[in-house]
């Protein structure tokens, strides 16, 4: 895929996740946004999943990642916002899938429930997947 811009946003507990995500897109060749938090200070997730949101509605980035402890609750913040399609995974199929069933604009993580590794590898396979359309783009339609 051709460089883009992408948009990191995480709460208390995703921001080592958030940081070394960062980093592998930024080695990937892509731009990338950081809205924070980066530090262990509780926070509210709302807050970080709305300016990712934010960014891509304004056209700042065209893509976004966001890490909480489990991913849930900042991907429901993200999926409040009308032009946004946040996928929570776990693994390498549901990031692929999630891009080519899905066009999802927004990838979500779970610091405590993926490891590094795993987290890495779903970050690298949603870059690297287009959106297949076809069937898929009439669902798609139904979403908006």
């Amino acid at each position: 895929m051709a460089s883009e811009t992408i948009a990191f946003g995480a709460d208390h507990g995703g921001f080592g996740l958030k940081d070394l995500l960062i980093e592998a897109a930024a080695a990937h060749g892509h731009a990338t946004i950081d809205f924070g938090t980066n530090g262990p200070d509780s926070v509210d997730y709302p807050d970080f999943a709305q300016a990712v949101c934010q960014a891509i509605a304004e056209g700042r980035a065209s893509r976004g990642v966001l890490v909480c402890g489990t991913g849930i609750g900042i991907s429901i913040a993200a999926n409040r916002f009308r032009h946004i399609r946040c996928a929570l995974v776990h693994d390498v199929t549901t990031a692929r899938l999630t891009r080519q069933h899905n066009d999802a604009n927004v990838l979500a993580l779970g610091a405590r429930i993926v490891g590094p590794q795993v987290a890495l590898d779903c970050l690298h396979a949603w870059l690297d997947t287009g959106f297949e359309g076809g069937r898929h783009a009439g669902r798609l339609a139904k979403l908006s």
